[in-house]
């Protein structure tokens, strides 16, 4: 059985080296890895490769940046050569990226079977190209990977109950796995000066936030008030709006500490020891419910509505006073219940996919 994965964007990675170390050891099993060139700084793309022991990829496709329909259209053009000259039995994609929609599209158009990770998330928002990009998917997929019991009920409501399988969530098999290898290794507090549960950590980066000017700067403007320190690791794209809609000034704040994208060990480390968490990150906001740390959400809704529901989460939006007053009434849970499964997500997908094809 030949599988190839469509890889793109940071979190895709991290979630692929969980599979494809099972992947490697599957007998009568191989894989074949493309990387769109979706995320190609190195901070976002070759030090992960290198972290989590990820092969180098098979093709590297360097589509890089670009309006949604140019940076789509670019990788359906080159994942149809490459899927014609590999003739993979199955094509896995990951969450819901362009890369992960272009890499849908064109096996379904040289009818390959596809399964998809991290399937039936959904917004409700279709103003988000990632909800586009969730639904197009999973409607086209031969496998859906589910990581929560909400997401099985939103494909059921769509119609979509063949063929789903509830297996928990990959990134939770990921924490599990390089949460020690992150305490030991990472020294990123001490090169930060940043003393543990003194911080809160905070990450901006998608569209809805970063290309409204109205928005970055409330949320700018919350974090500057805030008292204690800030870490604030800064996405490429949020760096290049605020240098465009001349917000650079909202980040010199004394308790604002500034640094370029971290490498995976490192975002381990400062996540978990963060006394709380500032995002409009999907994986963050898991990864911060993982590691038990309180999360305010920098958005107007979210696909991860266990966490809310649980209470280590409240989804806040982008006003100023509103995530003030949040964090100012941030509490702690006392329970914490196994939403993502059992951290064996990695070994149930792989099982179902050699059963059902073998």
């Amino acid at each position: 059985m030949k599988i190839l994965t469509v890889l793109g964007a940071r979190p895709q990675f991290i979630k692929a080296s969980m599979i494809s170390k099972i992947l490697k050891r599957t007998k009568h099993v191989s894989e074949v890895i493309v990387h769109t060139g979706q995320h190609y700084d190195d901070n976002m793309s070759t030090v992960f490769f290198e972290q989590l022991k990820l092969p180098k990829p098979d093709f590297y496709l360097g589509i890089g940046s670009g309006s949604h329909g140019e940076q789509t259209g670019k990788m359906l053009a080159a994942l149809e050569k490459v899927m014609i000259s590999v003739k993979p039995d199955i094509v896995l994609v990951y969450g819901d990226t362009n890369s992960t929609l272009a890499g849908s599209l064109s096996a379904a158009k040289l009818h390959i079977p596809i399964a998809h990770v991290e399937s039936g998330l959904r917004s409700f928002n279709k103003d988000m190209p990632e909800e586009i990009n969730r639904i197009m998917t999973d409607h086209l997929s031969n496998w859906l990977f589910c990581p929560s019991q909400a997401a099985v009920e939103n494909l059921k409501t769509e119609g979509i109950a063949e063929n789903v399988y509830l297996t928990g969530d990959i990134m939770y098999d990921s924490v599990l796995y390089f949460r020690s290898q992150a305490a030991q290794q990472s020294t990123i507090l001490q090169k930060l000066s940043l003393s543990k549960k003194s911080y809160t950590l905070a990450t901006i980066h998608r569209a809805e936030n970063t290309d409204e000017p109205e928005r970055l700067q409330s949320i700018l403007t919350a974090l500057r008030k805030v008292k204690s320190d800030i870490l604030l690791p800064l996405h490429p794209r949020t760096k290049s709006k605020i240098d465009q809609f001349k917000l650079t000034d909202l980040l010199s704040s004394s308790n604002i500490k500034l640094v370029e994208p971290l490498n995976y060990l490192d975002m381990l480390a400062v996540t978990s020891q963060a006394k709380l968490i500032l995002t409009d990150s999907g994986g963050l906001q898991k990864e911060a419910y993982m590691f038990h740390i309180p999360c305010i959400t920098l958005r107007d809704e979210t696909e991860w509505i266990e966490t809310v529901k649980t209470g280590w989460n409240k989804v806040i939006g982008s006003n100023t006073q509103e995530i003030l007053d949040a964090i100012k009434n941030v509490t702690k849970p006392k329970e914490s219940p196994l939403i993502f499964g059992d951290g064996n997500a990695g070994e149930k997908i792989v099982d179902t996919l050699v059963n059902d094809f073998m």
